[in-house]
């Protein structure tokens, strides 16, 4: 135990450093990161992508990508229109031992808070909805808005405003409001400081639409008494085979009655967690898919990994085991 302990502290640490930056004082810029332009079938060069100053070691990494649109000021605002709610994707879930209960109608919201954004690391990859995420689209993360919904992100320090679709969960870093495409975040002046002060208005395409009852809660399964299963097992797909059946501690992090969720959750969380990342796994038990990291060899171990957890990521785990 004590020959393993400074070992998890390390790789900690290495995670600890991958973190997205909060707005600090006197942090030195990076250098401008640029994509070179490339010729076009016609012969014409391409408009070369933004220089962009990054403020922070994390999105140094995860900016623009190799086919940046010709004119990013030029992509409209996403159009409110009439769409469904979606059947799972709002459903209450919990991450970081925080419970979130999603709204289940259109209805008036108005926030100010932490507006961040995320890039091309998630570029392609699955959002909550199930919808592939676009890093040029007009679209955003929200904790507990509907899915799909539309807001005006205003930023207060330039003016700026753009109308983006709520397809996704998160941000879940303490006092963050909403997480941003990076087209969005272009636009609003933010991408080389990373985040910034925002207002978050609903901007509602007509009638309110609620969503149909939720199904009963299935009956507790044999053994399983985790108070998160009441608020995530109703509406919830079949379940699907366990990706890692190892046993040991772990740290849960979320828990999701769908488990495009869980496996959005995991992403982001994996670029944070740096070498830990790889210790990241979904546990499906009855209806709920869990995201965890682990094995711990022992609950010692579990819990001083989940302070440092804390303390550096301001994540808030729950020791299980199994």
């Amino acid at each position: 135990m004590k020959r393993l302990a400074p070992l998890i502290l390390s790789l900690l640490v290495a995670a600890c450093g991958t973190q997205a930056p909060r707005p600090v004082i006197d942090r030195a810029e990076a250098p401008a990161v640029a994509v070179p332009s490339a010729p076009t079938p016609g012969g014409t060069a391409k408009k070369p992508a933004p220089v962009i100053k990054y403020s922070g070691g994390f999105y140094q990494d995860d900016g623009p990508g190799d086919q940046v649109p010709d004119d990013i000021d030029a992509i409209p605002d996403a159009v409110p229109k009439l769409e469904p709610l979606h059947r799972f994707a709002n459903n209450p879930y919990s991450v970081f031992g925080r419970d979130y209960v999603p709204l289940r109608t259109l209805q008036p919201y108005r926030a100010r808070g932490i507006g961040s954004w995320y890039g091309r690391k998630f570029h392609g990859q699955k959002t909550s909805s199930g919808e592939p995420y676009d890093m040029y689209g007009m679209t955003a993360a929200h904790p507990t808005l509907p899915i799909p919904s539309y807001v005006r992100v205003s930023n207060p320090a330039n003016g700026r405003s753009v109308v983006v679709r709520v397809n996704d969960r998160g941000p879940f870093h303490a006092g963050r409001e909403i997480d941003l495409s990076w087209t969005a975040a272009w636009k609003l002046g933010y991408i080389g400081s990373g985040s910034a002060v925002v207002e978050v208005e609903s901007v509602l395409p007509g009638q309110t639409i609620a969503l149909a009852p939720a199904a009963a809660p299935a009956p507790p399964q044999a053994g399983d008494d985790d108070p998160i299963a009441k608020l995530a097992a109703a509406g919830a797909e079949p379940p699907l085979p366990q990706v890692q059946d190892a046993r040991g501690h772990f740290l849960q992090l979320g828990a999701f009655g769908n488990r495009d969720n869980a496996e959005a959750l995991r992403a982001r969380l994996a670029r944070d967690l740096g070498e830990l990342a790889a210790k990241l796994v979904v546990q499906a038990a009855g209806k709920l898919f869990r995201v965890q990291l682990g094995p711990w060899p022992d609950a010692a171990a579990a819990q001083l990994a989940g302070g440092r957890l804390r303390e550096s990521l301001g994540m808030t785990p729950v020791v299980v085991h199994r």
